[in-house]
Parts: C-alpha cells; structure tokens; sequence
C-alpha cells in the first residue's frame, strides 16, 4: 500500500500532452489481431487483452469481463464487470481511484461489494482520477479524487469507496455521464443535463467560473432543450440536443468549442455550422458526426488530431474524410483520434504511439477501440466497453443464428417468389399482428406456406430479422418501405428504428424522396427532420429530380412552409 498522491491543479490553459511521448514505433501498421472477442455494442471484434492492464488477468477472469474500461494517466488502473453484474478494480490505485476503500494498488482484481447487482450503463473517468458510474436503474455513483468536488458530494473530501450521488437529483434518473480533467457531467433520462466539480474556465455552465460542490443543471442556451448526448474534453464540455443542434462552453482557448472564436464560455453556446448525430471530445479538441455521416474536426491540432495535413489549430468545424463515417472516437486524456466509415474501415490520426499522425492513416484494425489499445498515450479506453466471449452465446444471439434456419423452422413465408424460414411461437411472442393471426379462426393458422404480395422481399425479411434481432439493417429508401410495414402492423418501435435509418441516411438526392414518406406515413418528428434537411441544403435539393416528380400540392405545402421559415429572404 501507498499513501495517496495528490493531483496537481489542473492548468487554466490545458496544452501540454499528460504524458511524456513514447518511442515511436518503427511502422505505423497495425499489429496482427489477437483472439477475438466479439464487441455487441460496437459491432466489432475486440480482445481486452489489448490492453497490458488486463493481460494480468487468468483466462478465467478474462472470460467472465462482460464491460470494461481502462483508464489513468498511465493507464494504470482499469475497472470491469462481470457476466454477474460484479464490479471489480485493479491497477495502480492512483488517490484511491479503484474504489477499494483503501490506497492498495492490486495487480488482482478486488470486488467493489457496494456495487454487486447494480447493471452498469454509463462509466466515466477524470484525470485526478476520479471515477462516475451509472447504473440501470439511473443512480450515480462516484469515488477518487475530489479535490474540486468533481464527485459531486457536497465535499472536497477524497472517496475511497462508491459513494451513492443522489443530492440535488432527486427523481432524477442518469442514463450517461463524462468526465473532464476534474469536472463532471451526467445525462438525465428527461433530457436535462447537470454538471459539477471545478470550474475554472467555465466548464460547469453555470454562468460563473466558481466551483460547483454538487450536482447543478445547466440552464442558459440548454433552457427547454432535450438533450441526448454530452462530452467531455480536459476542461470543456459539450451536449447534444434532439434537434441535432451542439452547444459547448467552459475552455477555449484552441478553439475547441467550434465557436468561431478563442475565447472562453462560462455558459452554452451553439454551434451553428452543422446538424450533429454524434460528438466525442479529446485533450483539447473535438470531433462531430453529421446527419450525412460527414466528419468535422475543430481545436488543438499540435499532434495532428484534428486529420487536416498540418498542426494548425481550427476555432470552427472542419471537414475531415471525405467518405461516409458510422463512427468518431476520440477522449478528453489523450490526443488520439480515430473513426470507423460505412465500409468497415478505421482511420487513426494524432498522437499515435509518440508520432504526430497529421492525415487519417487506414489501419488493419475493424475496431476504434483496438486504436486506443494499441496506438493512444495513454492506452486509454474512450469508451465503456462491451464484450462477450466467443464461447457465450446469449439469448439474443442464438435467436439471431436461428432466424431464416430451415433446420429449425416450423413456418415459411413466400415474398417475392422467395421462402423466408420463421418460428411460429416466437412471432406471436413478439408481435401482436401474428399473434392474432395464428389463431383458429384466421386459415393462415393452418397453413405451413404464407404468401405475401403487399410487401418487397427485402422489407418483409427485414420486418422478420427485426422481430428475432432488434435490430434493423436497411439503406434508407428501403426504410421506407418497412415504415409502411410498420405502420400497417402498428409496431411503434420499430417506426422509430426506421425514422432513426431514414435519418442517417438522408442526402440530398433523397431529401425529398424521404420527406414524402414521412408526410404519407404521419411521422411528425421525421417530417420536422427531413424538412429542416432540405430547407438547410434548399439549392441543392431543389436541383434534384426528386424534387420535380413530387405532386403540385405537397410542393406548394413545401414552398409556402419554407418562405414562413425565411427561405427566401434576400
């Protein structure tokens, strides 16, 4: 055991990188893969192993990590969860960071006791360190450094063990939190966002650049704002809203708020350059995911993070790749950054492995996380990470693996002149329609054949895939089709998961392809989406043949909707 080592204040002018660069490598190709362990989360093969921390671990403890993160200046110090939904820690023990209730460093894993049962949702760490968890049920937990009240307790007293955060946030259930270099954040399931700890450069959003004890929700440009995404970086913050808007404040003295300018904001304000999907948040810079799944860097660009050719800092956003991205990585203790694109490929730039990587370099990797394990300083996690063994196969999976099995089904729908291979029991099981179907008084009860003629092959096998999976895998004009699908058959949830495709998939040759559908469909927030989508990009949608094959009378709906919004003004 050893004493506790104090944290350093963190600096007013966040700069420096947290650790001395490393030896480069002498090839920036990617090492061979190891045994792979499949990541549901991400959709990617992903090894924990990776990571030197959990190469300590036997096969067995490294077969029962359900979730894990890794984390620490050094990243020295890591916390998982089992298959059980036990907690453990073990590393370094940096200030009483593993919540062991002592200053032990332990190479072997010690179960956190207060946490046994709590089903992990959200885990995030700072820099002192200090450690924020969220649990299914929507209680915070926090422990570590508290310096600066970065727990959220009221205290400045260090946390040894878990402690329940639950002042101020009364009724309030968490569903994600982040952490700065020694200021915290947490997502309310209602949209509203509460954030905490030091407040130097006026990462709080209180208005003020005071120190925040306890959890305090942030008002200003967030007033009446849903959000459903936030972002730390060492003493920013960011927060996205449901309209796609992205606001940030507190340090900005790299740009890396995207604001057009340097200078610090001690309360929200937008970015107006683009719609947002996603945003991830590094040391002092930042990456966005569009609607388009376009890729927009802005802030500190000494390593080359932002992927721009030089180490010039942006104070605005700017575009990086020019092909179709799925996924951004980036976290607040490094200046890595990585992306996944539509095809499967990832991209790593920054500071890799001690070298300066000013271009996205394709790599060999199929995950963003085997970049942090293998090329970030630290080797950090910048994300929760979940996994499950290759030898587990979960409820959800063997259902996946049987659908469309004519070994194992007991029914067959003929579309398009193809057969698709169902279970009976589990399509009354998951949905009403077929439900009310198999019964006795319906012939197709007892037929071994369903033929369906209102439907394309690829909707209804997609419709099918849905109610074994969860999960839909469509372009967005084919989403169309199952949205018809899915109203017909009232499945409301999976309206959703097809507004959501429809969303992501929007360009501007199906703009208005895809308005039409949610105006024939009666899918209001999708209709708002797709309207916003083409009176942002008016002239080039304009230009589409779509646009000129709509009828008289929803043009005429479009252009008197879009002159009330200011479309034409000069």
């Amino acid at each position: 055991c050893s004493s506790p080592t104090p944290a350093s204040p963190p600096p007013d002018v966040p700069s420096s990188p947290l650790v001395p660069p490393v030896s480069p490598p002498s090839s920036l190709t990617s090492p061979p893969p190891h045994q792979a362990v499949k990541d549901f989360g991400a959709g990617a093969m992903v090894d924990v192993s990776k990571w030197p921390l959990f190469s300590l671990l036997s096969s067995e403890d490294l077969a029962s990590v359900r979730q894990a993160c890794v984390f620490g200046t050094s990243a020295n110090e890591a916390v998982y969860v089992s298959h059980g939904n036990e907690v453990f820690a073990f590393g370094l023990n940096s200030n009483g960071c593993l919540g062991t209730g002592d200053y032990c460093s332990t190479i072997v894993p010690k179960k956190l006791n207060f946490l046994q049962g709590k089903k992990v949702v959200s885990l995030s760490y700072g820099s002192g360190p200090h450690v924020l968890l969220a649990a299914e049920n929507g209680q915070l937990f926090a422990w570590g450094h508290n310096g600066y009240s970065q727990l959220g307790n009221g205290t400045t007293n260090q946390e040894l063990s878990p402690v329940l955060i639950s002042g101020h946030l009364q009724d309030k259930k968490v569903t994600k939190v982040a952490c700065g270099s020694h200021h915290s954040m947490a997502l309310m399931e209602d949209g509203e966002v509460f954030a905490w700890g030091y407040n130097n450069c006026g990462q709080v959003g209180s208005g003020s650049t005071a120190n925040q004890p306890y959890p305090r929700r942030i008002t200003g440009g967030l007033q009446g704002k849903l959000a459903v995404d936030i972002t730390c970086g060492q003493t920013c913050s960011m927060a996205l809203v449901n309209s796609g808007e992205v606001y940030a404040w507190g340090y900005n003295g790299n740009g890396q708020l995207g604001i057009g300018n340097n200078g610090n904001q001690p309360s929200p304000s937008r970015l107006v350059a683009f719609q947002g999907l996603c945003i991830v948040a590094g040391y002092g810079h930042c990456l966005a995911l569009t609607d388009e799944g376009a890729l927009y860097a802005w802030g500190a660009n000494t390593f080359g993070q932002l992927g721009t050719g030089n180490k010039s800092n942006h104070l605005s956003p700017v575009r990086v790749l020019p092909c179709r991205v799925v996924e951004v990585a980036a976290c607040h203790s490094t200046h890595t950054s990585a992306a996944k694109t539509r095809t499967g490929e990832v991209y790593m730039w920054g500071q890799c492995r001690g070298q300066c990587i000013a271009l996205p370099h394709r790599t060999h990797f199929s995950s963003t996380d085997d970049v942090f394990a293998c090329f970030a300083t630290p080797a950090v996690m910048w994300r929760l990470l979940s996994t499950e063994n290759d030898d587990f196969v979960s409820v959800t999976e063997a259902l996946r693996k049987e659908f469309d099995s004519p070994e194992t089904a007991d029914l067959k729908f003929m579309v398009g002149g193809k057969f698709i291979h169902v279970h009976k029991a589990l399509l009354k099981i998951r949905c009403e329609h077929f439900r009310s179907m198999f019964r006795s008084h319906w012939t197709e009860d007892q037929q071994d054949v369903i033929e369906i003629s209102q439907f394309s092959y690829p909707v209804y096998k997609s419709f099918l895939q849905f109610l074994y999976t969860d999960a839909v895998d469509l372009p967005a004009e084919d989403a169309i089709g199952l949205l018809d699908l899915a109203t017909s058959y009232c499945e409301n949830r999976l309206r959703r998961l097809c507004q959501q495709i429809i969303k992501r998939g929007i360009t501007v040759e199906n703009a208005f392809t895809l308005l039409s559908a949610a105006i024939r469909y009666d899918a209001e927030d999708l209709e708002e989406f797709c309207f916003r989508f083409c009176l942002n990009h008016l002239t080039e949608v304009t230009q589409t043949t779509a646009f000129w094959h709509v009828d008289g009378a929803m043009l005429k709906e479009f252009v008197t909707k879009a002159s009330r919004c200011g479309a034409f003004k000069n």
